[in-house]
Protein backbone atom coordinates (compact mmCIF):
# COMPACT_ATOMS: atom_id res chain seq x y z
CA UNK A 1 0.00 0.00 0.00
CA UNK A 2 1.36 3.03 -0.66
CA UNK A 3 0.86 6.35 1.39
CA UNK A 4 0.67 10.30 0.06
CA UNK A 5 1.49 12.99 2.16
CA UNK A 6 0.24 16.76 0.32
CA UNK A 7 2.67 19.16 2.71
CA UNK A 8 1.27 22.64 2.01
CA UNK A 9 3.83 24.95 2.50
CA UNK A 10 4.29 28.99 2.41
CA UNK A 11 7.13 30.41 1.92
CA UNK A 12 8.20 33.33 4.20
CA UNK A 13 9.77 36.73 3.17
CA UNK A 14 13.00 35.44 4.42
CA UNK A 15 13.61 33.09 1.75
CA UNK A 16 11.52 35.44 -1.17
CA UNK A 17 14.20 37.96 -0.34
CA UNK A 18 17.18 35.41 -0.86
CA UNK A 19 18.87 35.51 -4.47
CA UNK A 20 17.61 32.28 -6.42
CA UNK A 21 21.19 30.93 -6.58
CA UNK A 22 21.07 31.01 -2.86
CA UNK A 23 17.93 29.64 -2.55
CA UNK A 24 18.64 26.48 -5.13
CA UNK A 25 22.04 26.12 -2.93
CA UNK A 26 20.03 25.66 0.38
CA UNK A 27 17.53 23.08 -1.38
CA UNK A 28 20.87 21.32 -3.03
CA UNK A 29 22.27 21.00 1.06
CA UNK A 30 19.49 20.85 3.14
CA UNK A 31 16.70 19.10 0.86
CA UNK A 32 18.19 16.36 -1.98
CA UNK A 33 20.22 14.78 1.09
CA UNK A 34 16.75 13.74 2.48
CA UNK A 35 15.73 12.33 -0.64
CA UNK A 36 18.48 10.12 -1.39
CA UNK A 37 19.26 6.60 -2.26
CA UNK A 38 17.62 4.62 0.92
CA UNK A 39 15.32 6.81 2.34
CA UNK A 40 12.97 4.74 1.42
CA UNK A 41 10.47 7.37 -0.34
CA UNK A 42 10.23 9.96 -3.45
CA UNK A 43 9.12 13.67 -3.27
CA UNK A 44 7.51 15.97 -6.27
CA UNK A 45 7.24 19.39 -5.87
CA UNK A 46 4.77 21.61 -7.29
CA UNK A 47 4.41 25.85 -7.21
CA UNK A 48 1.12 27.01 -6.09
CA UNK A 49 1.71 30.55 -5.21
CA UNK A 50 0.31 31.80 -8.69
CA UNK A 51 -3.05 30.16 -7.89
CA UNK A 52 -3.21 29.83 -3.96
CA UNK A 53 -2.95 32.39 -1.23
CA UNK A 54 -2.84 29.41 1.24
CA UNK A 55 0.58 28.37 0.49
CA UNK A 56 2.94 29.04 -2.02
CA UNK A 57 4.06 25.36 -2.48
CA UNK A 58 2.77 21.46 -2.24
CA UNK A 59 5.44 18.83 -1.56
CA UNK A 60 4.00 15.58 -2.33
CA UNK A 61 6.03 12.65 -0.41
CA UNK A 62 4.92 8.79 -1.43
CA UNK A 63 6.32 5.85 0.16
CA UNK A 64 5.26 2.49 1.24
CA UNK A 65 6.21 2.76 4.68
CA UNK A 66 5.28 6.02 7.26
CA UNK A 67 8.31 5.66 9.28
CA UNK A 68 10.19 6.77 6.46
CA UNK A 69 7.93 9.61 5.99
CA UNK A 70 8.12 10.26 9.56
CA UNK A 71 11.57 10.43 9.30
CA UNK A 72 11.74 12.33 6.58
CA UNK A 73 9.59 15.02 8.07
CA UNK A 74 12.00 14.84 11.62
CA UNK A 75 14.93 15.80 9.58
CA UNK A 76 13.49 18.85 7.20
CA UNK A 77 11.55 20.27 10.80
CA UNK A 78 15.34 20.27 11.39
CA UNK A 79 16.63 21.78 8.36
CA UNK A 80 17.10 25.57 8.13
CA UNK A 81 14.18 25.67 5.16
CA UNK A 82 12.08 24.75 8.03
CA UNK A 83 13.92 26.13 11.65
CA UNK A 84 15.03 29.13 10.07
CA UNK A 85 12.44 29.40 8.80
CA UNK A 86 12.54 29.66 5.30
CA UNK A 87 8.92 27.73 4.99
CA UNK A 88 5.77 27.56 7.08
CA UNK A 89 4.10 23.95 7.18
CA UNK A 90 0.71 25.33 6.27
CA UNK A 91 -1.31 21.90 6.71
CA UNK A 92 -0.47 18.50 5.84
CA UNK A 93 -3.12 15.95 3.97
CA UNK A 94 -2.54 12.45 4.32
CA UNK A 95 -3.80 10.33 1.91
CA UNK A 96 -3.49 6.17 0.91
CA UNK A 97 -3.68 5.31 -2.59
CA UNK A 98 -6.46 2.97 -3.84
CA UNK A 99 -7.70 2.82 -0.25
CA UNK A 100 -11.02 2.18 -1.09
CA UNK A 101 -9.77 -0.54 -3.51
CA UNK A 102 -7.56 -2.17 -0.47
CA UNK A 103 -10.66 -1.96 1.62
CA UNK A 104 -12.86 -3.91 -1.13
CA UNK A 105 -10.44 -6.60 -1.27
CA UNK A 106 -10.13 -7.07 2.13
CA UNK A 107 -13.81 -6.71 2.81
CA UNK A 108 -14.24 -9.60 -0.30
CA UNK A 109 -11.62 -11.42 1.32
CA UNK A 110 -13.70 -11.57 5.08
CA UNK A 111 -17.01 -12.88 3.27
Amino acid sequence: MNYAFFIHLRATTAWLQLPRERRNALTAEHLHPLLGPGAGLSMRYFDAEAFSAACSDVMLVETADPRAYYFFIERLRDSPLIAHPYFDVVQIVPAIEGGYEAFERHAAAAG
